[in-house]
């Protein structure tokens, strides 16, 4: 999960390619990574495939790559295919993910006027349109920039690591990032997993202080710290997509 700064186009190599499976054409993006060591195949939300091409790689190898993985990507686009997806609007009744637990949204009537909650979380009062979505993301963000550094600096403190900044947004394709100047960016969605999970993308982003890339060296020093992490990785896998990500 380092900085997506590390990517750059190599203006000599084709950026865009169709790739056939059968009767279904797919888009990909190739993309050239100085620090890669090898090549890697994304399979994106939106069914595109992304390439990275290793400094000392060649497009011809990345087409050897495709070619070769078209089996794994059917496969991968299967699974895509099948897991859950989030709902577009969220009504009265509507589950919604909170600290990893189905949580149901409820409206209340009150003394000022109808409010809304998820669960036992006060989030707001009832807006006019029917959608519940806005207000309720709104309530998690401002909670998770309450909890999410915090948590992160108590991790800090705890491992040596030296943050420089902590910033809590709304990212569609990653969970967190670092950068070289010791900025950790957080996905507030964060606040909907389970502690465990939570803690694992904390402790991912820190270890990336210490290593930025995600070598054999990198993974030790998740091991380490979050000697679980594997389970995470597997919840974040399954439930990504509820949550948009």
């Amino acid at each position: 999960m380092a900085s997506s700064n590390s990517f750059a186009i190599a203006p000599p190599l084709p950026d865009e390619h169709l790739l056939e499976i059968g009767t279904i054409r797919l888009r990909v993006v190739f993309r050239v990574n100085h620090r890669a060591r090898n090549y890697v195949l994304h399979v994106r939300r939106d069914g595109s495939l992304t390439v990275t091409i290793p400094r000392y790689g060649s497009m011809r190898g990345a087409r050897n790559l495709l070619e070769n993985r078209k089996a794994w990507i059917a496969r991968a686009l299967k699974r895509l295919k099948d897991r859950p997806q989030s709902a577009t609007s969220w009504i009265e009744g509507s589950q919604v993910l909170f600290r990893g637990e189905p949580a149901v949204l409820q409206i209340r009537e009150g003394l000022q006027g109808r409010t809304v909650h998820l669960g036992e979380e006060f989030c707001g009062m009832m807006p006019e349109a029917g959608d519940l979505r806005q207000i309720v993301e709104r309530h998690l963000l401002k909670l998770a920039a309450r909890e999410l550094p915090l948590r992160l600096i108590e991790f800090a403190r705890q491992h040596g690591c030296r943050v420089s900044r902590v910033t809590v947004r709304s990212q569609r394709t990653r969970w967190g990032s670092c950068s070289r100047r010791g900025t950790i960016s957080l996905n507030w969605r964060l606040i909907q997993t389970p502690e465990k999970v939570r803690d694992y993308i904390l402790l991912h982003e820190l270890m990336h202080l210490r290593e930025m890339n995600h070598s054999d060296r990198f993974w030790s020093h998740v091991a380490n710290v979050c000697p679980g992490y594997n389970e995470a990785e597997q919840w974040l896998k399954a439930n990504g997509r509820l949550l948009g990500i």
